[in-house]
């Protein structure tokens, strides 16, 4: 079977973090959804996903294929019964179509399905699926704990050295892993620290919690859980239930509540992030589809900030803001609420922030981690340049 994880109507809502991925390719746990699905297949998957991704992303397609929700994770019930579906079969329930079979000429070049005559086949299957960007931080936990289970099933950790003060027992360090003098209370959650990643002096870290590879907690730093950060991250302070994809920094004192940060992002030092609402009110959070604020339902949300993007020291964030991509932010005072893609100042004012010079940035960010932007990766930020147009008029 040829597997493909397609985009279904949560994209937009995902957005700013969509802009330069599929749904699929968010972190969320451990893995990301992508490396959460191979897992459990034990096979490859491509990508159904926008036009201007698909050079990055590329759509493989076979005599028979099996389309599979990139927002929904995968538990071992969805997988069997997602094997056994026949062609022209759908998977799903009332709200959500969690995989479909059919042929490759029911699948067009455009990305589009022919569906007619679709037989729909109900899951018994409970599962987590992420709609909106809070669901991010809210179920982080849930699916965590999901991936600590099935990443160390039972395997051997490496040795956690005397010098820390371990509390619980689901405590798993990888190899290379580094942990010298620090606290790992895994009573409310497990704690994964993943391969070459460090744990400095001092850091007092409360589970769930994952470091994900070559990904460094500097000194002192107070981490509580539900909380991840990806690949060559490097944090510091305090931060609560909190997602940082991969890449990015936030390096020094400062608090981040509740928040999702993507790839090749920087917080300067003393960056605040406000999680709570002075009047205790629910939050409200700028939503991309209808060009407005929404309700999320949730006392607790902070910062959301799509990648490349970066603010400078002693920033001040609201409760419930969004940031675009490749936004550059400082000065003095609360930020507004909503910030578009590709703008350059703060409290002062904003003006353009051309792509070709975030793409200038962008290298010189890559090239520090000895990584090279490639002509896909300008391509794809020249894109999102003109889709965020009249987002820089509001």
């Amino acid at each position: 079977m040829n597997f493909i994880l397609f985009d279904d109507q949560s994209r937009n809502n995902l957005l700013p973090l969509t802009y330069l991925r599929p749904v699929a390719d968010i972190r969320f746990g451990i893995m990301t959804i992508r490396e959460k699905w191979e897992h459990y297949l034990q096979a490859k998957t491509s990508t159904l996903t926008e036009s201007y991704l698909s050079a990055r992303y590329p759509l493989e397609k076979g005599d028979q294929n099996i389309l599979v929700n990139g927002s929904v994770c995968p538990t071992p019930g969805l997988v069997k019964e997602i094997r056994k579906l026949k062609p022209k079969q759908a998977l799903g329930n009332d709200e959500t179509i969690v995989a479909l079979n059919i042929l490759s000429d029911e699948l067009l070049e455009s990305g589009e399905m022919d569906i007619e005559g679709i037989e729909e086949v109900p899951t018994g299957e409970s599962f987590l699926k992420i709609n909106d960007l809070w669901d991010i931080f809210a179920m982080n936990g849930e699916a965590l704990s999901m991936d600590y289970r099935l990443i160390t099933g039972r395997r051997k950790s490496q040795e956690v050295r005397d010098t820390n003060r371990v509390i619980g027992t689901d405590v798993f360090l990888e190899k290379g892993a580094r942990v010298e003098c620090a606290v790992l209370n895994a009573s409310s959650g497990p704690i994964y620290i993943g391969k070459d990643a460090e744990v400095m002096e001092g850091a007092v870290i409360r589970g769930p919690f994952a470091l994900c590879d070559h990904a460094v907690v500097k000194m002192a730093a107070k981490i509580y859980g539900p909380t991840t950060f990806g690949p060559y991250c490097k944090v510091g302070g305090e931060i609560n239930n909190s997602v940082i994809f991969g890449y990015s920094n936030k390096a020094h004192d400062g608090f981040l509540g509740h928040s999702v940060i993507g790839e090749w992002c920087n917080l300067g030092a003393d960056t605040n992030a406000s999680n709570l609402k002075n009047s205790y009110d629910t939050v409200k959070l700028w939503n991309y589809p209808q060009q407005t604020f929404i309700d999320t339902g949730r006392q607790f949300c902070g910062l959301i900030m799509g990648d490349h993007s970066k603010c400078g020291i002693n920033t001040m964030f609201n409760s419930g803001t969004v940031v675009g991509i490749s936004s550059n932010i400082f000065g003095s005072g609360f930020q507004r609420n909503f910030i578009p893609s590709f703008t350059w100042g703060g409290t002062s004012g904003f003006k353009t922030y051309f792509a070709d010079k975030a793409i200038q940035v962008a290298e010189r960010v890559y090239a520090r981690r000895d990584r090279a932007l490639t002509e896909i990766e300008k391509d794809i930020l020249n894109s999102v340049f003109d889709l965020t147009h009249e987002n820089r008029k509001i």
